[in-house]
């Protein structure tokens, strides 16, 4: 589109010297006037298709999600898990793979799998001797020493509250084949305001522990965050072989107990929280969405069980009463919402329209960018929530055409590929559009629920 703008300027320009030069001497034209002609060839009047081509319709389409970038050598470790062997997709698999070892650290520097190691997972993750791996940093504890663990999703140092101050966020392009270009992705770290920093507190809820630290999973294998699954279990298995590999966690292994999280459509979240709750784990790894997490965090962190998510954003989980028993490795959502919103406001656009899905996570992270987007200078055309159960979104998107906004951004899940469907064939897609994402649906599942039309 700018493009095409600047070619008419041009044309303008050029007509407009043209004109000057005609009129800049009357009397040597008079003079010299050839005989007017008058081209009579039709003019092609047939509109241009400016639908793009099959394949490419998602092209340019830019977003975020945490993300540092991922060696080779990872992702071929992590090819080697069960549920890595497929990956397209990395999404918060350094965030489950530190998650796993922050809480093995803080298991082995307690010298209990009770709740009493709650109170060392801030510590272990800043203010030490710096270490990379397992082995290493259980090798300082042992030694008597104090580890600060910076992992695969890059220095943690949590806040006093257990989630990050700093976080790296990956900026992530659509390209050909409705699939992610690795090579246009670039990298943004975001950190905290100090006055986000708090005071550490300790757990008021005691559970004794059996010598095993048990970690159950609370991951999406269903739903509309199931992209997410495959990475963060394989984070979550390469953790706890190299863990083991590594001796264990009280001279014992580290023993894994798998579960489905769902969405907020069904209750399959409580279910598996409170299976694992008569099972007796010591942690569990999971939910990816804030809302999920909203509907059991109650019940998880009053058995005295550690809840520990690689995922969660939403603000309302910043001051939570959760017995001190919550973290989280992702940032919240001030800091992606700042991110989105100067993506936006570097690209020149002067307008945009937030299409927002009506939960925990999508009204948290919408609030940022909205405030973000006006602050500098963007207006915001509209804030449309949606539920994501809704059959169509064929009317949320008129809104939007009526609107006609520089900039979309979409707060979404899975739901996104339908939108996003339904926003080309309203004229309104990338290939029209500057069309921006967030952490819940930047990923190649979203080009291929596009290309499968789901």
């Amino acid at each position: 589109m700018q493009k095409s703008r600047v070619r008419q300027v041009g044309a303008l320009l050029v007509g407009l010297a043209l004109v000057a030069a005609s009129c800049g001497d009357d009397k040597k034209s008079e003079d010299t006037a050839a005989p007017t002609t008058v081209d009579t060839t039709p003019v092609d009047t047939t509109p241009v298709d400016t639908t793009p081509a099959a394949g490419s319709e998602l092209a340019g389409m830019k977003g975020t999600t945490p993300l540092v970038e991922v060696s080779q050598d990872f992702k071929d470790r992590l090819a080697t898990t069960p549920s890595g062997a497929a990956l397209t997709d990395y999404n918060y698999a350094g965030e489950s793979y530190d998650a796993v070892v922050v809480i093995a650290l803080a298991a082995a520097e307690a010298g209990t799998d009770g709740s009493e190691f709650a109170d060392h997972i801030v510590g272990v993750t800043k203010d030490g001797e710096k270490c990379t791996t397992f082995a290493d940093c259980a090798a300082i504890i042992a030694a008597g020493g104090d580890p600060d663990y910076d992992g695969f999703s890059g220095p943690i140092s949590l806040n006093g509250n257990g989630e990050p101050l700093e976080a790296s966020y990956g900026v992530l392009v659509f390209g050909d084949g409705n699939h992610l270009d690795d090579s246009l992705t670039t990298y943004i770290t975001a950190t905290a305001a100090a006055s986000a920093a708090k005071p550490l507190t300790t757990t008021d809820v005691a559970r004794e522990g059996d010598g095993v630290l048990n970690i159950g999973g609370l991951l999406p294998q269903t739903g509309n965050l199931a992209f997410l699954d495959p990475p963060e279990e394989a984070g979550v298995e390469l953790a706890i072989a190299d863990i083991n590999a590594a001796g264990g966690v009280l001279g014992a292994d580290v023993t894994y107990s798998p579960g489905d999280s769902g969405d907020t459509t069904s209750d399959i979240a409580s279910q598996t929280a409170d299976r694992l709750i008569a099972e007796g784990v010591d942690a569990i790894i999971g939910a990816a969405s804030s809302s999920v997490t909203l509907t059991v965090i109650d019940k998880i962190t009053a058995a005295g069980i550690v809840q520990y998510s690689p995922a969660n954003t939403s603000l309302a989980l910043v001051d939570y009463p959760d017995h001190s028993l919550y973290f989280r490795n992702a940032p919240p959502d001030d800091l992606q919402g700042n991110v989105i919103a100067q993506l936006v406001i570097d690209d020149g656009n002067q307008s945009a329209y937030l299409l927002v899905r009506n939960d925990a996570y999508g009204t948290s992270l919408s609030g940022v960018v909205e405030e973000a987007l006006t602050a500098g200078g963007v207006e915001v055309l509209g804030v449309k929530l949606y539920a994501e159960d809704a059959p169509s979104f064929d009317s949320d998107v008129d809104e939007i055409v009526a609107a006609d906004p520089d900039a979309i951004v979409l707060i979404t899940f899975a739901e996104g590929s339908r939108i996003l469907t339904t926003m080309v064939e309203k004229g309104i897609g990338p290939a029209n559009k500057a069309v921006y994402g967030c952490d819940g649906n930047m990923g190649n599942a979203l080009g291929d629920a596009f290309n499968a039309g789901e």
